[in-house]
């Protein structure tokens, strides 16, 4: 087993075969696992080499492959919201709202998850947004756009022109890790890789961020559990 590093990790089984003559990158399109097949007498070291090179595709991939498993929210549901565990009821009423340790969704209970989504977009949008600017604020820079995805293979993106993309399940985590993923993002403003003058960067604007890379390497799959029916 290999790890491909980045936000987040990829888990590669790497599997060797007499009968490969070059390297090949596999998806399981039932479980999202990946494996790289390497020639028998192939070196490690150019493996890797191959897994970093054929890094976009294999992110652009895992992103674009269908939510075949996980739990569903309904009414009923214990779901955790910016890292607290909220209860789904019925209630009266307009809008999605917090009250205590509830989440109370108006509306037919049939479209529950899907309303929960909408609205955990909007907060996420707002969340992101209030500590981009404050991050972008503090290394100097502004950043052209944001925009939220659903993505698998990563928490988030700085393009090259100063677009910000964030994956709007970042809101279900602790509010440090949002800003975590908020503040590697805006750094890249300034350092388009990550060298050592990019994590000085980090480091500036989030001293805790290997606290929080920490919690999303070890819990940030989880958040990929929840189907919302959207």
């Amino acid at each position: 087993m290999a790890v491909l590093p980045g936000s987040p990790p990829i888990d590669i089984v790497m599997k060797r075969s007499a009968r490969a003559r070059r390297f090949s990158l596999r998806v399981s399109r039932l479980d999202g696992r990946v494996t790289l097949t390497l020639p028998a007498r192939a070196r490690e070291s150019e493996a890797v080499r191959f897994l970093h090179a054929q890094e976009g595709w294999l992110r652009q991939t895992l992103s674009e492959m269908p939510e075949t498993a996980g739990e569903a929210v309904r009414i009923g549901t214990l779901l955790p919201v910016e890292g607290r565990l909220l209860r789904l009821e019925s209630a009266t009423g307009r809008s999605v709202r917090v009250e205590d340790e509830r989440l109370l969704v108006p509306g037919d209970p049939a479209q529950a998850g899907a309303r929960v989504a909408a609205w955990l977009k909007v907060l996420a949008r707002d969340r992101l947004a209030r500590d981009s600017a404050h991050f972008a604020g503090l290394v100097g820079r502004s950043y052209s756009r944001l925009t939220l995805r659903d993505t698998r293979s990563r928490w988030g993106s700085c393009a090259p022109d100063g677009a910000l993309m964030y994956s709007w399940r970042l809101i279900l985590a602790p509010p440090s890790v949002l800003s975590y993923v908020a503040a590697h993002e805006v750094a890249h403003l300034v350092e388009m890789n990550h060298s050592a003058a990019y994590w000085a960067i980090v480091t500036r604007i989030c001293p805790g961020w290997k606290r929080e890379r920490a919690w999303l390497r070890s819990e940030g799959q989880a958040l990929h559990r929840w189907r919302f029916g959207d």
